[in-house]
């Protein structure tokens, strides 16, 4: 029996049976589609689809918006998976040829969790999805009923390059994650993902930092976090000073799928260790010698933020 749908761009999308061939554009989407157990049916995806370990061993049809028609066509596919990076154009393309296309665009974890089963639906795997969500639902309310008795909530900071630095702002994932574990966001007055000033980071001294993991471009993961520990111009700032600096996976903290949930919890566990077993924060790094690769991440780094809010947009 056919089923018509309303994807997060408001098209409508008819799927004439339970799809065998998907396609997935995004990492986000991939796994979603392998947490739902429907890895079996992933014919193809983005060259950016690394997790889980399965992904990578899939055919890859492109990029974000780099998709090669051509590839899509020779993998038959019956159902597409796309994302809102992936761009009006090519989603029209794809349209074209018939194939049915849906696309997502969460801003929030309760968009996750529509998205979650907007796919499990489309896949013909609404049981898998209920009982997904369901799990998903109450990490979340196992971190907001710990996090519910606190009275202090600590200033976070959370940044995603250095130079220039880059933050996480009001109307992010990150920015929703750092008020659900218990944390007011240090950058809330900022919309987006933007860059801010050495003297800001200075003025709005975050009492917890956590940085995302380097993002690839020669550099070790902890540079980005280095860089923060090892300049003295931030030696008192408070997460600095009280040695409050976690690293988390970038590509954990940044793609709407089920792992999401995991950077909340770890967030909570960052800014409230005292609510998950540990008597004092421990932090994730010290200061010491900047990790390798960063001279390549600085020289590489002055054409690297509009491409970080754009990742961050399409993942």
């Amino acid at each position: 029996m056919a089923l018509t749908i309303t994807d997060d761009m408001s098209s409508t999308v008819t799927i004439e049976s339970p799809p065998q061939r998907i396609i997935s554009l995004s990492p986000s989407n991939t796994e979603i589609l392998f947490a739902l157990g429907l890895g079996d049916r992933v014919v193809g995806v983005t060259e950016f689809c690394n997790y889980p370990a399965e992904a990578p061993g899939k055919p890859k049809v492109g990029g974000y918006s780099t998709v090669t028609i051509e590839k899509v066509i020779a993998l038959k596919p019956d159902l597409i998976v796309a994302a809102y990076g992936n761009g009006e154009e090519l989603l029209a393309n794809l349209r074209s040829f018939g194939y049915p296309v849906i696309a997502m665009h969460p801003k929030t974890l309760n968009n996750v969790l529509d998205d979650t089963w907007l796919i499990g639906q489309a896949s013909g795997a609404e049981e898998n999805a209920t009982r997904l969500i369901g799990d998903l639902e109450r990490r979340i309310n196992t971190v907001e009923g710990r996090v519910s008795t606190v009275g202090e909530r600590p200033t976070v900071a959370h940044v995603i390059w250095n130079d220039p630095i880059y933050v996480s702002g009001n109307g992010t994932f990150q920015d929703e994650l750092i008020r659900l574990a218990g944390g007011t966001n240090a950058f809330s007055g900022v919309e987006g993902w933007k860059n801010i000033g050495i003297e800001d980071f200075i003025q709005a001294d975050p009492d917890v930092l956590i940085v995302s993991t380097g993002i690839g471009m020669g550099a070790g993961e902890d540079a980005i976090a280095q860089f923060f520990i090892n300049e003295p111009r931030f030696s008192h700032v408070t997460a600095i000073r009280d040695d409050r600096v976690f690293l988390i996976d970038t590509d954990t903290v940044d793609r709407s799928g089920p792992r999401i949930v995991d950077a909340l919890e770890q967030f909570a566990e960052d800014i409230h260790p005292e609510l998950f077993g540990n008597e004092k924060p421990v932090a994730t790094l010290t200061p010491g010698v900047q990790g390798p690769g960063f001279g390549t991440l600085i020289a590489l780094v002055a054409c690297a933020g509009a491409a970080l809010v754009a990742m961050r947009k399409g993942r």
